[in-house]
Parts: C-alpha cells; sequence; structure tokens
C-alpha cells in the first residue's frame, strides 16, 4: 500500500486520476492527511470514495501509541508505524515556539559510543510521509491545525542520521516547505549530522537554507574515533571544509553539537583545538551535557567543570553556549531515544 504523505498535492493528483477520481477529491483528501485524519473520518468524502482509497493507501502512517510528559513539560512520543515499528519524537516548548524532534530512521547505523539510537543497529530507514507525519500527528495532538500550527520549529535530531536516507529526507523538507503542505519555513528547520561529507557537499548544492548540525564531539582526529565510527572514514579536517562549503552556498551559519564526555574532550588542550578548527567561517558551539544511558559507559562532566570548559572557549572567541537539558526524566533529551518499544499490540490513540 502506497502511504498518501509520500506525494505532494500534485502527485496525489496524478494519482488519483489512475483510478479515475477527479482533481478535487484530491485536494479534499489531502487537506485531510495534513491535519492527520484517517480515512473513516474524512466526512466530505463520500463513503464509496474513503472504502476505494483504504484499499489502495496508507493517510496516516505515524500515530500516537504512548505519551510521557517531563517534568519541565517536554513530551514524548512513541510513533506507532503502519507496519508496527515504532519511533519516538519529542516536542519541547520555547519561547519563540514548540520544536519537535523527528526521527529518520528506525534505529541508526552509525554507532556513536554515547546514543541509544544506535544500540540495536538499523532497522529500516523512515519514507518522507513517515517523518512528516510525526509533524502533522504532534500538531493535531496539540491543537494546532495547517494555517496555526502548534509545532512551529522543526529538527531531524531523532533517531537515525539524516543524510543515510538522503533522498527521503530531502523530499520531506520538500513536502514540509510547501504551500500546499504546512508550509514550514527551511530557517526553521535544523538537520543533524555526525559528517557524511559527500552528503554534506550534496546537500549543499541544492542551497536548502535549513540549519545544518554537526555532531563533532571531538576536535582530534583519534579521540572522535574512539566516540564516533564514523569518523575512521571522515576526518575533522574534511567535515570542517564541508561545513564551510555548506556556509558557502547558503550563508546559514552552521552549528557544531558537542557532547561533553568526562576525561574524553573536555580539556583545556580540546578548547584550544576546538577554537583552532572553527576559526574562519560563522558558526556556534553548542556545548550539550552527557545525558545517561544505561548501557553506556562514558560520564558525563560535571557542571562546574562544564562551565569551566565554557568559559575557556568564550575566551577563545568561540561562540558557544550550554544547551538546556529537557526531558531527561522521560528519556527524550539528546543521544536517549532509540527503537526498543517494539510491541505486538495494535492499539493506538
Amino acid at each position: 500500500m502506497k502511504i498518501l504523505l509520500d506525494m505532494n498535492l500534485a502527485e496525489i493528483v496524478e494519482e488519483f486520476a489512475l483510478i479515475n477520481l477527479p482533481k478535487y477529491k484530491a485536494k479534499q483528501v489531502y487537506n485531510w492527511v495534513l491535519r492527520g485524519v484517517d480515512f473513516d473520518e474524512m466526512t466530505d468524502v463520500d463513503k464509496k470514495t474513503r472504502a476505494l482509497l483504504k484499499e489502495k493507501y496508507i493517510a496516516v502512517p505515524a500515530k500516537i501509541h504512548t505519551k510521557l510528559v517531563s517534568k519541565d513539560k517536554t513530551q514524548k512520543y512513541l510513533f506507532k508505524l503502519h507496519d508496527g515499528n515504532v519511533i519516538e519524537g519529542v516536542l519541547m516548548n520555547y519561547k519563540y515556539g514548540n520544536t519537535l524532534c523527528v526521527s529518520t530512521q528506525i534505529g541508526c547505523r552509525m554507532g556513536c559510543k554515547f546514543c541509544a539510537s544506535t544500540l540495536n543497529g538499523l532497522v529500516r530507514s523512515l519514507t518522507p510521509g513517515e517523518i512528516l507525519s510525526q509533524v502533522i500527528t504532534a500538531n493535531a495532538e496539540n491543537g494546532g491545525t495547517i494555517d496555526k500550527r502548534q509545532v512551529t520549529n522543526i529538527v531531524l535530531m531523532g533517531s537515525g542520521e539524516p543524510f543515510d536516507n538522503y533522498d527521503n529526507v530531502v523530499k520531506f523538507l520538500n513536502l514540509v516547505n510547501s504551500e500546499d503542505s504546512l508550509n514550514v519555513s527551511y530557517r526553521n528547520i535544523s538537520l543533524s549530522t555526525c559528517g557524511l561529507v559527500p552528503e554534506m557537499k550534496k546537500f549543499a548544492d541544492l542551497e536548502i537554507p535549513v540549519n545544518l548540525t554537526i555532531s563533532l564531539h571531538s576536535p582530534v582526529n583519534e579521540r572522535r574515533k574512539e566516540i564516533m565510527p564514523i569518523a575512521n572514514k571522515y576526518s575533522v579536517e574534511e567535515i570542517i571544509s564541508a561545513a564551510k562549503y555548506y556556509f558557502d552556498k547558503t550563508k546559514r551559519r552552521v552549528i557544531f553539537e558537542y557532547t561533553l564526555i568526562e576525561g574524553q574532550n573536555d580539556t583545556r588542550k580540546d578548547a584550544e583545538n576546538l577554537a583552532k578548527v572553527l576559526r574562519g567561517f560563522s558558526n556556534h558551539l553548542n556545548l550539550i551535557r552527557l545525558n545517561p544511558v544505561k548501557e553506556r559507559s562514558f560520564r558525563a562532566t560535571k557542571n562546574d567543570k562544564a562551565q569551566e570548559f565554557l568559559k575557556m572557549l568564550e575566551e577563545m572567541n568561540v561562540s558557544a553556549t550550554i544547551r538546556r537539558q529537557m526531558g531527561v526524566d522521560i528519556n527524550g533529551a539528546c543521544g536517549q531515544l532509540r527503537n526498543n518499544y517494539l510491541e505486538n499490540e495494535n492499539t493506538t490513540r
């Protein structure tokens, strides 16, 4: 069965023409799926058409199975997919609006040593519509509409490496940005990569002005290899070169993520090396206090030492902040999302 949300409006019009459905019905149905409504609830679509569509298509590929709410009001969703797999997403509230962290894959094969998403490897990549459905479903859950969204910002930082699912992620970006869809500005979208250099350059050539976020975690190649296996393929120098290329193409400041790990990457020498590699183009460094993952042995840098590290960077003229921790108590923080909630039951809400 095909997922309707994998298609844009023009593609749905063409698809429906093949089964002798007029253009106006394609627009009716598309309006419904953008609101997270399944076929049975499409009240202005006749029963015969709904029955036909149910045989051929999936309207809502990601439904909320469970919702957890943190002490800080962060919401974590377990989205159950049409094939029974479960992914996680996190909705965070900021002064400027609500940011939804979406997954791009079920699991991950990058193997970063501090991350829960990669523990069980990669199950499969998500389609564009499965990524989009997370946004639509969370928006509807919080009372949002197409015209007045409650999901104002999107970060592709959940389970999976977005550039390991390149084509589907690019189509998702085009779909969610479309005026026929949710019309989310590219500038309100952040895409996080662990540093797949060829894809970074390929993406830069598209000149889609999203906020590119790169997981760096060490400025030293040998140390980075201990934390992130992808470093065995692409060096820090190659990643920085690709980041500069992205900045030159899009004029968008590049964001680097840096998880502080006790004894691994939190010394003055690390700060000095960071200052060297980040020099020469517009960027910002997000320092992240390591969040607990029970299967991992790394320990977080103590808060006072994290503040000292930040101060050292600032003295070296590095633009940096310590990221606010959100959703830790519901395992919804950075590095904590995983795909171990696979269940046999079919209940959703």
